[in-house]
């Protein structure tokens, strides 16, 4: 016994002998912040020497070695450094951001897809020289800066890199800093595959639910299935064509509210959007459940006709039918149909869903962990939601770094229904990170939970992110020294 820990006594001081020459190396590199080499110098100097742990008896080696005494991190002295970002090519744009600090460790968050990565870089100078595991404090600072949609994403990030970065320090995953798991993988839901013939779309959902082991789906049902439809829809020619949804000015269809761009839909339209949805049951059953999304921008009697009509095939929710902040409309629209209502994924904080939630306007609230505020806002909108008998489920468009976010806040809530993955079929998009675990970031449908890794349980794998950098912009973390310094005073009181 005593030999074999006598080898392994001898390597742990090839080790050490390592460990102090890079941290030697690293002190005298004129480019080494300060916070940095008087970290580098504490360690050197503090513990056990070199020379005495090298003259230690094996016993007390053993002692040393299987101590449960932390060396990577300080919690209390823990400071922040710096906030750096990248950008991936993935649902258009996402932008990750990193937050570093003066003992090594650093956190990840991610800015939501589509939205611009200056919306985390302006807290920056906020965040400075603060002690990031005061994740609350730090999110109260902050969350002035945000709003509905994406102008949640850069506080919406930070809160993210917040709580990566106090799992590392204390040592313990981010569920736990939550109040513990209810479960211990998370069910996800994918879109329906495209199809143009319903065998070709039978072996694809074949292979979507056996295969990659979804039990849970969603598809489009919108008045774009009438592209090609005579008069399957009333006042369609003013708008150009109202089909598409996204772009356009502000004079558009896509950027008119629902109840102001008089468009309405035909029983002919009506009748054929029912049956693509009753041919996707068929091939489906009726054991998975079926999501529907994206109709188009219609008013509340429309969504309610088409609702009716949808009603028999037993879907898992309409969503998004109207804004969400018409509360007396979604409430109009559930108290008509049968199917669940569901909304949420661009309110930011608990207090936009209060009003939604106490007149019980919808059945299930749908937050997107990008947009709501973060992890722990997210929790407590869910918790909110169960204490009036109203599901969660949650919407995420986005790289893994918010996938694991979303991970934990499922984990930690009670009421949760299933988490959106909307990069399925991107054969590049799990190998963005590697797991620090070693566990599968997915496995059949579900994401797996980290029962042991700190913080996220998550690293970026360098060269993969690099290749998927978006073309307008290829720097990876390079310095932001122009967002340090603050220029305004920010209280909002006298």
């Amino acid at each position: 016994m005593k030999s074999i820990l006598t080898q392994i006594i001898e390597q742990n001081r090839e080790v050490e002998r390592q460990e102090r020459a890079e941290a030697e190396s690293q002190i005298g590199d004129p480019s080494t912040k300060n916070d940095r080499r008087n970290f580098l110098k504490r360690g050197l100097a503090g513990g056990i020497a070199l020379g005495g742990f090298m003259a230690m008896s094996v016993e007390d080696t053993v002692a040393q070695a299987t101590s449960k005494v932390s060396r990577a991190s300080k919690p209390s002295e823990l400071k922040i450094t710096d906030l750096r970002y990248c950008i991936v090519q993935n649902v258009g744009r996402t932008p990750i951001i990193r937050i570093d600090t003066n003992q090594g460790i650093y956190g990840l968050g991610e800015v939501r897809d589509g939205a611009d990565e200056r919306y985390a870089l302006m807290l920056k100078s906020r965040l400075l020289g603060q002690n990031p595991c005061n994740v609350e404090q730090m999110f109260k600072v902050i969350k002035q800066f945000g709003h509905h949609a994406r102008q949640a994403g850069g506080v919406c990030a930070v809160e993210m890199a917040l709580w990566d970065l106090c799992g590392k320090a204390y040592g313990v995953p981010c569920w736990q800093l939550l109040g513990g798991r209810y479960r211990d993988k998370v069910r996800l839901y994918a879109d329906t595959p495209e199809f143009k013939d319903l065998s070709t779309f039978q072996e694809r959902i074949k292979y979507r639910t056996v295969t990659q082991g979804y039990s849970w789906l969603k598809m489009d049902v919108s008045i774009g299935l009438l592209r090609n439809m005579p008069d399957g829809l009333v006042n369609n020619e003013f708008w150009g064509g109202a089909y598409s949804q996204w772009g356009g000015d502000w004079h558009s269809y896509a950027n008119t509210k629902h109840p102001f761009t008089g468009v309405q839909i035909t029983e002919k339209g009506i009748e054929y959007m029912a049956g693509v949805v009753e041919s996707v049951r068929k091939v489906v059953g009726y054991q998975i459940p079926i999501a529907t999304d994206h109709y188009g921008h219609f008013d509340l009697n429309n969504n309610i006709r088409l609702g009716k009509a949808l009603d028999k095939f037993r879907l898992a929710w309409f969503e998004d039918m109207v804004p969400w902040e018409y509360t007396d409309q979604w409430r109009q629209i559930t108290e008509a149909l049968d199917t669940p209502t569901l909304t949420g994924e661009d309110i930011y904080l608990k207090q936009g869903f209060k009003p939604l939630i106490d007149a019980h306007a919808v059945d299930i609230v749908h937050p997107d962990l990008a947009s709501s505020g973060g992890l722990l806002e997210t929790k407590r909108i869910g918790d909110y939601a169960e204490e009036n008998g109203i599901a969660m489920a949650m919407h995420f468009a986005g790289t893994p770094v918010s996938f694991m976010a979303n991970v934990h806040c499922a984990a930690a809530t009670q009421n949760f229904l299933a988490l959106e993955h909307h990069s399925v079929d991107v054969d590049w998009w799990e190998s963005l990170v590697k797991t620090t675990d070693g566990r599968k970031l997915i496995e059949k449908g579900y994401g797996v939970v980290p029962l042991s890794a700190p913080g996220l349980g998550i690293e970026l794998n360098d060269e993969v992110v690099k290749q998927h950098l978006h073309p307008k912009d290829k720097s990876y973390f390079a310095p932001t020294t122009e967002w340090d310094d603050v220029r305004s005073h920010d209280r909002l009181w006298s």
